[in-house]
């Protein structure tokens, strides 16, 4: 059985990006950066504490 554990929209505005994340555990927050890698690397950084800490 499948389950949500996130929804991450990324968005791209003139000059930055923009990562809405929303999940059960951390809620909503967003991460903005002029940089698409460097919000990447957060995100998933981000995300990996949280669902480490879950188990």
């Amino acid at each position: 059985m499948e389950e949500n554990l996130c929804n991450i929209e990324l968005l791209k505005d003139n000059s930055s990006f923009l990562a809405k994340v929303q999940s059960e555990l951390g809620g909503q927050r967003e991460y903005r950066s002029a940089n698409f890698e460097e919000i990447l690397e957060q995100l998933v950084q981000d995300l990996q504490d949280e669902f480490e800490t879950a188990i």
